[in-house]
């Protein structure tokens, strides 16, 4: 597989450059030159299929030639070797959680699957890589336990200083070893910029050998296509779903998207958005406007300008029209997730996080609202639920009125010390820091 930069003006690569560049040296990010088709019988066969054989059957068109196929099983193996439940929660709305890997969200199944990839293809290396990635909450602790102790690549982390969870924070700032944090005085919006400006320095590319591990890095992006199949394997219904997923970068519905492409039955997508609503406007006035993020009690999704929406226009080669008949996006006030927190809890004894209730209170307006003639039964959908609970207690049990409690993998982390930098949201102060580090 070849991937060329969204920008074009950048040479073609292979899966192991994209990799480890992160992105292309026109800063666009790299795409897959095809979109591989799922071979014959693949769904009809899904449910006799294990885990490990749909995730090495989506994944070797986009690995190539770039990793043995034994290494590669292996670290698909690693990548998803913990469940995926697909969870009822009403008679047409079930949760697909993603919370039960390491760091309690989606975000393990990216993070593992790069840095196994980044370990494997820096295994002969005599120098240091260094990973840098801006967090809004969750990808952080994910990439942290992702790249802990493997040799030759350093991890440095920006998140804005007060915006995560006390849990999220400490899943970055507790890991040592290979794990540096900093801590930012702003937003997500301003670590994001940071990392790119740090991409665009020629000063810091001479002196370190960098890769991102944000969504725009493809080996991170990608894998995330596995546990849409791993939910359509236990769909029980005759119709494909509707998948309603939390977005705020976009690189989880992006991935869902790529996987539909490719042969995964989906009946529509619907990217919920919280008060950054810069894509459903886009759906709304055919303009497409970043804004300043705003913070919410979704803070994971706090991203006012989404990096991997222009993969998914890519995806429909720019057509609007293509992508408004299988994609829609809506914004959900604090205040409808705060109630759909309540209600899940009170009706189905189901307990959501603050982004699974964004698409919870999306996707249940959906089904109600949208148009269905070819059918006499309802429509049936799924949500992405994207964090454990215990990552927003307060939010989350002032809704239920219940203590949310600890799972016993993060129960440790209470007693671990922070150690983090803290820094002005200024470039400058950041590349002095890579510098002489």
């Amino acid at each position: 597989m070849n991937y060329y930069s969204l920008n074009h003006q950048s040479p073609i690569v292979n899966f192991a450059e994209a990799a480890i560049r992160g992105q292309a040296p026109d800063k666009g990010l790299y795409f897959p030159a095809t979109t591989p088709q799922l071979p014959d019988g693949f769904i009809d066969n899904i449910q006799n299929l294990s885990k490990e054989e749909i995730g090495i059957t989506v994944m070797k068109p986009y690995v190539g030639d770039a990793i043995p196929d034994d290494v590669l099983a292996t670290i698909v193996q690693e990548t998803i070797n913990f469940p995926f439940p697909l969870v009822k929660i009403t008679d047409t709305i079930s949760s697909l959680e993603l919370f039960h890997g390491p760091t309690l969200a989606f975000k393990d199944v990216g993070a593992r699957f790069m840095s196994r990839c980044l370990g494997y293809f820096n295994r002969n290396a005599y120098h240091h890589t260094t990973v840098l990635v801006a967090t809004s909450g969750d990808t952080g602790g994910a990439v942290a336990n992702g790249f802990l102790g493997v040799d030759g690549v350093d991890v440095v982390i920006l998140y804005p200083s007060g915006k995560v969870s006390p849990i999220q924070e400490l899943q970055l700032t507790t890991l040592g070893k290979n794990i540096r944090a900093i801590e930012v005085e702003g937003t997500f919006d301003d670590c994001q910029a940071m990392v790119k400006q740090v991409f665009a320095d020629s000063d810091l590319n001479k002196k370190l050998s960098l890769t991102s591990a944000n969504s725009i890095n493809v080996a991170r992006w990608l894998p995330q296509q596995l546990y849409y199949f791993l939910a359509y394997q236990q769909w029980q219904h005759d119709e494909p779903p509707v998948i309603c997923v939390p977005s705020g970068n976009f690189g989880n519905i992006c991935a869902g998207v790529i996987a539909n492409r490719s042969g995964l039955p989906v009946k529509h997508f619907l990217a919920a958005c919280n008060a950054n609503d810069v894509v459903p406007e886009y759906f709304q006035t055919g303009t497409y406007t970043p804004k300043p993020s705003v913070s919410t009690i979704s803070n994971a999704m706090d991203v006012g300008n989404p990096s991997n929406f222009i993969r998914i226009i890519e995806l429909f080669h720019q057509k609007f029209d293509a992508l408004k008949g299988m994609f829609s996006s809506v914004s959900i006030t604090d205040k409808m997730t705060k109630e759909a927190i309540e209600k899940v809890y009170k009706d189905y004894e189901y307990t959501l996080d603050p982004h699974g209730a964004v698409a919870f209170y999306a996707l249940e307006q959906y089904l109600k609202t949208a148009s269905n003639p070819a059918y006499a039964a309802p429509l049936k959908g799924m949500i992405l639920e994207t964090a454990h609970p215990v990552k927003f207690p307060d939010t989350v049990e002032a809704s239920t009125g219940k203590k949310v409690e600890i799972p016993e993998q993060v129960q440790y982390l209470l007693s671990q010390e922070k150690l983090s930098v803290k820094m002005r949201a200024e470039f400058e102060d950041l590349k002095a820091w890579l510098m002489n580090r």
